[in-house]
Formats: structure tokens, sequence, C-alpha cells
């Protein structure tokens, strides 16, 4: 049987991380019909929704081809709002993206612009 023969002199240190919940909700930068606050983003909406929808996606950090994936601009804005602590519901996206589709998608590249 063997035993120690150092002699301790310093107790093991506790690492503590701390991490910071906010509960308070932020609300969208604009509007959903407020295309024309940024001209660039509304003609891009309004002549080539693709391309603005795949720069939305990559910019997000997703692939280019999920715009073309059936309800994924509804789970696309739903998680950017998740991500920037927006307020609302997946019933509010849905709404927003079954009615609204374009301005919906001017929204969120608005909102990533707006937010860096």
């Amino acid at each position: 049987m063997s035993y120690q023969t150092e002699v301790i002199s310093s107790q093991p240190q506790v690492t503590v991380t701390s991490y910071k919940i906010t509960t308070g909700s932020s609300s969208w930068n604009s509007n959903v019909c407020d295309c024309c606050e940024d001209c660039g983003i509304c003609l891009c909406g309004a002549f080539l929704p693709c391309i603005l929808a795949c720069k939305v996606a990559q910019d997000h950090g997703d692939s280019c081809c999920l715009p073309f994936l059936p309800g994924a601009m509804i789970a696309l804005r739903t998680s950017i709002r998740n991500q920037y602590g927006i307020s609302g519901s997946i019933c509010d996206d849905w709404i927003i993206m079954a009615c609204l589709p374009l301005c919906g998608l001017c929204q969120m590249a608005r909102e990533q612009k707006a937010r860096g």
C-alpha cells in the first residue's frame, strides 16, 4: 500500500461561470408594411424575391436552398425572431408569411441589416 508523500498546501480552485438571462423582449425595428424604408431591399423583394430569400437565409447561417422548401420561410422568420429576442409567436409568423410573404421577407432582411 502506498501513501501520498507530498503535503497539499492549497485547496482546489472553483471555476464560476455566470450567465445573463434577459426576460425583456424587443420588437421588430420596422413594421411589416414599411417596405419603402429601404428601397434596395424593397426592389429586390419585389422583383427578385428568390435572391433576397437566399441572402436572408445565408446571412442567418442557413443554406441558400432553404427558402425553396415548403414552410421554410415561416421557420426562418421564427428563428430570426428568436435569435433577436423579438416577441411574437409561430402563429404570427405563419400569418405574416402566408398573407404578406414579400413584406415579411423584406422585414426580415431589414432586421438583419439593422442588427448587423
